[in-house]
């Protein structure tokens, strides 16, 4: 049974940053692309950041470049968001995605 687990998340002020970690169980995790997925109050979960197998990172909001960073620590069956100079827009829960399944996710506040 895969099983996604976040942590890290809390409120910040804008210009700070946190780093979020999702532990992966049940799954081979050397071999997947992880993503993480973001959700504001009132909106739709919209795709941030993801990463593949082999640690090349894609970025699918534009305005997580230069600020999000995303890694993986295949031997702790890990992966990790770095979120560096936070904006108010920033808010949401975000969410550790593998291919199938996603965890309960993370609040993140900045506020301003």
């Amino acid at each position: 049974q895969v099983q996604l687990v976040e942590s890290g998340g809390g409120l910040v002020q804008a210009g700070g940053s946190l780093r979020l970690s999702c532990v992966v169980s049940g799954l081979t995790f050397s071999r997947y692309a992880f993503s993480w997925y973001r959700q504001a109050p009132g909106k739709e979960r919209e795709l941030v950041i993801r990463i593949e197998g082999s640690g090349v990172p894609t970025w699918d909001l534009a305005s997580g470049k230069g600020r999000f960073f995303i890694s993986r620590d295949n031997a702790k069956n890990t992966v990790f968001l770095q979120m560096n100079n936070l904006r108010p827009e920033d808010t949401a829960v975000y969410y550790c995605c593998a291919p199938s399944k996603c965890g309960q996710g993370t609040q993140v506040t900045v506020s301003s």
